[in-house]
């Protein structure tokens, strides 16, 4: 699987995001893309492409989550990510595995 993190501290608690690939073969219906944010650890917002939308795990994420479902557009630009980031990284990552 592909990972990237990108992190930021502030008043000594941890903030970051996380993008990844998970594939089982090069076909894109074979793959998810999944972008998580974190804050102390702890998962408040996910986007997946297999769901469509994104999903609030806490308080704070489920308002993150209403609020970016319903900005014109993100879903789509989010959605497009799956063949935009992951298709060609994973052709890479796959041909190397093998």
């Amino acid at each position: 699987a592909l990972l990237f993190i990108t992190v930021y501290t502030a008043d000594g608690f941890l903030f970051y995001a996380e993008d990844h690939c998970v594939f089982n073969s090069t076909k894109l219906d074979d793959i998810e893309y999944i972008k998580s944010y974190y804050y102390n650890k702890l998962e408040f917002t996910r986007f997946s492409s297999s769901v469509g939308k994104y999903v609030g795990y806490t308080e704070y994420g489920v308002r993150n989550a209403e609020y970016w479902n319903n900005l014109p557009g993100e879903l789509s630009r989010m959605r497009n990510e799956k063949e935009r980031y992951c298709l060609n990284n994973v052709g890479n990552d796959h041909e190397a595995a093998l």
